[in-house]
């Protein structure tokens, strides 16, 4: 039988023999390690992948470094490893990254695991096409036909078809070749997955700040030894070519690199500017890969034939056996935390799989979080700084439109100095951007008759009108339902009317407003992956569009030279609801916004929409002092030992059943920790009290920064016997409040 076994990661290689009994962890949510033995004739060391037998069914695990657990189950009782699959093992440095993770986060290893084997069809050897090679030494009388396929073929190994084509002759005269003994069926020599970029390419000539910032990464990589660097500079200012010369580095070495990037599937232009750089395309990792793609990339990654790989957070678990340089270009980005499963931050966890690999790590944004800056005032990162734009490009000019002084005309949501600033722009032949980061056409849709409105009856949220598709919308559960002609509350008819802004009501008051401009909307709707992505960036790159209307993958690192004006509907959005994060998020995301606007010759100019022109946000924003910003932000923070000057967790208490979920979070309650450095928020309804059907409380744990909050957690939830029905997620380090 299997057993649970306990945890010793040595981070040794080792082979077992036949025989042995080995510790293998499955890539299912359990405690811990499962005891097998390995049969006779079977040899496998840690890091092994294998099949085993798991209940009933077959499961595929890895042979861990835990030691078995002979003391509870009798040899004789020991299940049998049935296979050793053919695929390079995991690495000691992935296998600590396993551990560790699931240590800081309190998830099973098993669930982590799974993470890193999130493309099962790789374990099996890759399949290689058959051709023909010449036999040597064999000597018979043949055609002149058959003599020019025979000298076409040379001393390679060919295919049949490309044989007959290069020799023009028919496949009836390669199978000839073959009857008379002269060549013989051979296995094709595999073709690398991805081709090989070329560190020097096409080197760019940086200014000299930017070359002082490359020859500091480039140091750091050819040394080949942990460290952390933040590389900040504004807007434009080249930093993505600054860290290409680390990448670049990292393949002279002969090591492997990373980069993550927070919107992979929508950096078509970050790709174009990899492949004249390198003169080849990376190898990506994204959700929107087929199974085969991913199959074929993470072979390709564990054999050391995929130099540079880009992806999104998940790739931070893909069999790298060298891997010298990660990079996480905008760090600040909450896209980098997933949010569900294993609860991870893919930033910090870049930084602890680099320090794993002997790697370097290098963290980019024009915006860091606060978490790094403060990182690298204390010492613990390298700070290097590129101040100015590329090329002698001005940052954009940035303004508030008071909202109170300039109100837009009634049922409108565009200030008459926010449409004189578009008509202005559109008449020099310039492109203009509208950004509202709030997709569909209404985020609430009430009755005049009653005042009803329309909510998901699967948590705690307003149905958000989409017009185009005549459909009412959950954004938070998926849940949809067609536009009712008549209130499902009182039943009037034509009553229903949309309440506030998204994107397509937007689009329709400019079509109003502009008719002969040509508009795009930029979505996650109108964009969905990267073949539209790359559509879109194509029309505004060669000015088939006049007038952007966009969410937040607006501010995703586009570069458009002729976009000179970004119009921020609503600059307020965000700003309430009392999260932590609020105001450095807010300030985050209109920065990289208003970095849009005049990347090249052109001046750009930014208006802000607001309601609170003098919030310390939007201040900071018109006097460009994000570091002003930054500073005020700690001070209101450190003296309460919120992060980072402290920790925190959290616990989301949940259940399909009300009462269930409030008796757990309060039992959880009563069982609070208490010490030095320690406080207990809560219980309280989560302010997403509702989501995908299950009812949710929230407790957050606030310590002291020097305190270990993992086994503070451990202890709390040992004490507190809770319902099977009752589910509570752990979220260490929170970034989101919901």
């Amino acid at each position: 039988m299997a057993t649970p076994s306990r945890k010793a990661n040595t981070g040794e290689e080792g082979t077992g023999g036949a025989g042995q009994r080995v510790s293998v962890l499955l890539p299912l949510p359990l405690e811990g390690a499962y005891d097998y033995r390995l049969p006779p004739g079977l040899v496998a060391g840690p890091g092994s992948f294998v099949e085993v037998p798991l209940g009933g069914r077959v499961s595929l695990g890895v042979i861990w470094d835990a030691a078995p657990d002979a003391a509870h189950v009798a040899e004789r009782r020991l299940r049998e490893v049935i296979a050793v699959k053919p695929a390079p093992p995991m690495r000691p440095a992935l296998r600590q990254l396993v551990e560790w993770i699931a240590a800081y986060t309190l998830s099973p290893p098993g669930a982590v695991l799974r993470m890193a084997m999130s493309a099962p069809a790789a374990l099996e050897a890759p399949a290689q096409a058959s051709g023909w090679r010449r036999v040597r030494g064999a000597e018979a009388r043949i055609t002149p036909d058959r003599a020019r396929a025979l000298a076409a073929l040379g001393e390679e190994t060919l295919p049949g078809t490309e044989i007959a084509r290069l020799a023009g002759v028919s496949l009836g005269v390669v199978r000839g070749l073959a009857s008379v003994g002269l060549i013989e069926p051979a296995l094709m020599p595999r073709a690398a997955a991805f081709p090989r970029p070329r560190p020097d390419f096409a080197p760019p000539v940086l200014r000299p700040e930017q070359e002082e910032a490359a020859a500091a990464l480039r140091e750091a990589v050819a040394a080949r030894r942990f460290g952390v660097t933040l590389l900040q500079g504004v807007t434009g200012s080249g930093k993505t070519e600054v860290y290409l010369d680390a990448v670049a580095e990292t393949l002279r070495q002969g090591r492997q690199a990373l980069v993550l990037l927070p919107e992979i599937a929508l950096s078509t232009q970050w790709l174009a500017r990899f492949e004249r750089r390198f003169g080849a395309p990376p190898a990506l990792w994204h959700s929107e890969l087929s199974s085969r793609t991913r199959r074929v990339t993470w072979r390709a990654v564990a054999e050391g034939d995929a130099p540079v790989l880009v992806g999104a957070r998940s790739a931070l678990f893909l069999p790298f056996p060298d891997l010298g340089l990660i990079v996480v270009d905008e760090e600040h980005e909450t896209a980098f935390k997933q949010e569900e499963g294993v609860i991870y931050h893919a930033r910090d966890m870049a930084v602890v799989r680099a320090r794993l690999e002997a790697a370097t790590c290098v963290l980019v944004s024009a915006t860091p979080s606060l978490e790094s800056v403060a990182n690298a005032e204390a010492g613990r990162y390298r700070r290097l700084g590129l101040p100015v734009r590329h090329g002698g490009a001005a940052m954009a000019e940035v303004s508030a439109v008071d909202l109170r002084q300039h109100p837009p005309e009634r049922g409108r949501f565009l200030s008459p100095p926010l449409v004189a600033a578009v008509t202005e722009t559109l008449a020099r032949g310039e492109q203009a951007m509208l950004f509202l980061n709030r997709r569909g056409y209404a985020p609430l849709t009430l009755c005049r008759a009653c005042g009803h409105r329309m909510q998901c009856p699967n948590c705690t949220a307003w149905l958000v009108e989409h017009r185009a598709q005549r459909r009412l919308l959950c954004h938070h559960c998926g849940h949809t339902a067609p536009t009712p002609a008549a209130c499902p509350e009182c039943g009037a008819e034509h009553s229903l009317v949309p309440i506030g802004p998204g994107v397509e009501r937007i689009q329709e008051e400019v079509a109003e407003l502009f008719p002969e401009a040509r508009r795009l909307v930029m979505a996650s709707d109108t964009i969905p992956g990267p073949a539209a992505a790359a559509e879109a960036a194509r029309q505004i790159e060669d000015r088939e569009v006049d007038l952007i209307i966009g969410t937040q993958i607006v501010a995703k690192g586009w570069h458009f030279p002729h976009l000179t004006l970004v119009g921020v509907v609503d600059a307020d959005l965000g700003l309430g609801g009392g999260d932590l994060r609020a105001g450095e998020r807010t300030m985050q995301l209109l920065h990289q916004v208003a970095g849009r606007a005049g990347r090249e010759d052109k001046p750009g100019r930014v208006m802000l929409q607001s309601f609170s022109p003098e919030h310390p946000v939007m201040q900071a924003l018109i006097r460009d002092d994000f570091p002003g910003f930054l500073k005020a932000e700690a001070a209101q923070r450190e003296p309460g030992h919120w992060p980072p000057y402290g920790r925190l967790a959290a616990l989301i208490i949940s259940s399909e059943d009300a009462r269930a979920a409030e008796r757990g979070a309060r039992e959880l309650g009563l069982a609070a920790p208490v010490g030095d450095g320690l406080q207990v928020l809560g219980p309280a309804p989560a302010p997403l009290a509702l989501l995908r059907g299950r009812y949710r409380h929230r407790l957050l744990l606030k310590a002291a920064r020097g305190v270990k909050v993992q086994p503070v957690l451990v202890d709390w939830l040992a004490r507190v016997q809770l319902p099977r029905e009752v589910r509570v997620q752990v979220d260490v380090d929170p970034v989101g409040f919901l």
